[in-house]
């Protein structure tokens, strides 16, 4: 047997070894780029405009971004968001799909081998028609056959099916990358919206107490007959509007500490956080140039590589229009009695190979091939809007950071403008030169400046998370596992009974 099949195995080895590729090679897509942003970094990043290899020193981004804060609290609380979210949880197991979809495409690179052992037996009529038996007839069937089936690669359709397979779980692992990233930066702005209640809550909370006083200080006009009871309804009026303010901020004060209960997988009756008024100023973030965002967005790297599964599905469906060849063999033994079932006479084997060519299909491969064609240029497409997206973003919150930056020096000078007014005129009130309305305007204005402070500050740390998420955080599309590192991870995991 050996020697029979010797020319066979050479002939298939020889087709294996010439097998070619049909279909486009990948050519990663050209993607719109500037030399450099429209908007300049932050007036305070004196190197922002140039990335450089980062030193011990050096403010760069790096995977826990948060740090760049300085808030032990909210880098306690990114921590819990990596191991506890549920939708990262989910985004992972998405991954771990993927990565074992490599294993089950190429295991068509491998022959299928099965065994169906069989007993049986047959009795013979005697009274069957045509040739009836004189005496009734009983047979025995005992067999132990092992088929082999094994489909030649000629022209690279399974392969290019690996590689797909590969390309859709970098994907994945960049999907999951953009889920850590996103779900990290809602954390961040979450916790700030926080802090910015808080410190809203602490300036309403002494408007309160100033309004109060004033309230003593009218009624004891009014008292002493030199103000009317007019200035102690208004100066009511404006205490009872402070503490409807004081009180409705808690409303959302609640609702930001319930989201971050939540992203942190914690049920909200189960967390707290005391009360803490933002009163930091943003940091500074190394911006880089244009052509390195498309290595530092994962979002952009997901959209590259499902490009590239796309191309490779063109090839398979181009790999349609030619024969598939395929290799059949059975062995085994096969025994009308136990005794000698397994004796070595009772072997029997059969090997062979067979061509199959589709002649006419109805257009079906054309339009398949047409299909993977459109898919491929609209995966292009989604290419290229991703990284005009990211680009918008980077610009969109460099220029908030820059506009709030001098909106919020401006809007400290008004603060100062205001509280010097109220004290002119509550001066002036209580010298009887001007009547309690314009106190209560002064006193409108400031509290007014002085929230709209708090809110800019808000809005900066904000755009600066933001701008974190915009850059792709301390992400980089080296960190994407190779094609190898996934199926030897995939291979290894789901072999039966390996430990997870």
């Amino acid at each position: 047997m050996r020697y029979k099949l010797r020319p066979l195995l050479c002939l298939l080895a020889a087709i294996a070894l010439t097998g070619c590729r049909v279909g486009p090679n990948y050519v990663r897509p050209e993607a719109p780029l500037t030399a450099a942003y429209k908007e300049p970094p932050p007036d305070d990043s004196k190197d922002a405009g140039v990335w450089k290899p980062a030193q011990p020193s050096d403010v760069m981004l790096r995977a826990k971004w948060w740090e760049l804060f300085g808030d032990d609290r909210l880098n306690a609380l990114e921590e819990q968001v990596s191991v506890a979210n549920q939708n990262l949880k989910a985004a992972e197991a998405r991954f771990r799909e993927a990565r074992a979809l490599i294993g089950y495409a190429r295991a068509a690179e491998f022959p299928t081998i099965g065994v169906s052992p069989g007993i049986s037996s047959l009795r013979d009529s005697p009274n069957q028609p045509y040739f009836p038996l004189p005496n009734s007839h009983s047979t025995r069937d005992f067999q132990l056959p092992l088929d082999l089936s094994y489909e030649v690669d000629l022209w690279g359709r399974i392969r290019r099916s690996v590689v797909a397979a590969g390309e859709e779980a970098q994907a994945s692992a960049a999907d999951l990358e953009t889920v850590k990233l996103t779900l990290h930066a809602e954390l961040a702005i979450d916790y700030f919206e926080l802090r910015s209640a808080d410190a809203q809550q602490r300036l309403l909370d002494e408007t309160v107490e100033a309004y109060s006083d004033s309230l003593q200080l009218t009624q004891a006009r009014l008292e002493g007959g030199a103000s009317p009871e007019s200035d102690v309804a208004q100066a009511k009026t404006q205490l009872d509007t402070a503490r409807v303010q004081a009180t409705d901020i808690a409303v959302r004060r609640a609702q930001y500490e319930h989201a971050i209960a939540v992203l942190i997988g914690q049920p909200p009756a189960s967390f707290a956080l005391p009360p803490t008024p933002l009163e930091s100023q943003p940091p500074t973030v190394p911006v880089g140039v244009p052509s390195e965002l498309l290595q530092r967005r994962p979002d952009i790297a997901a959209a590259e590589r499902r490009a590239g599964e796309a191309n490779e599905q063109i090839g398979i469906a181009i790999a349609a229009y030619y024969p598939s060849l395929s290799l059949n063999g059975s062995a085994g033994f096969e025994s009308s009695s136990v005794a000698n079932w397994f004796n070595w006479p009772s072997r029997f084997w059969a090997v062979g190979l067979s061509l199959a060519q589709t002649v006419f299909d109805g257009g079906r491969r054309r339009a398949g091939t047409a299909a993977a064609r459109a898919a491929y240029d609209a995966s292009i497409a989604d290419y290229r809007q991703t990284t005009l997206n990211a680009f918008q973003e980077v610009e969109d919150n460099l220029a908030a950071l820059r506009i709030l930056q001098r909106e919020g020096e401006q809007q400290d000078e008004a603060v100062e403008s205001a509280k010097n007014n109220l004290r002119i005129f509550n001066d002036r009130y209580v010298g009887g030169r001007d009547s309690y309305l314009q106190v209560i305007t002064a006193q409108t204005t400031y509290l007014g400046n002085e929230r709209n402070q708090v809110d800019i500050r808000r809005r900066r740390m904000d755009a600066t998370v933001l701008l974190v998420k915009a850059l792709g955080g301390g992400w980089t599309a080296a960190e994407l596992p190779s094609l190898h590192e996934l199926t030897h991870s995939s291979t290894s995991r789901s072999r039966p009974g390996s430990s997870k």
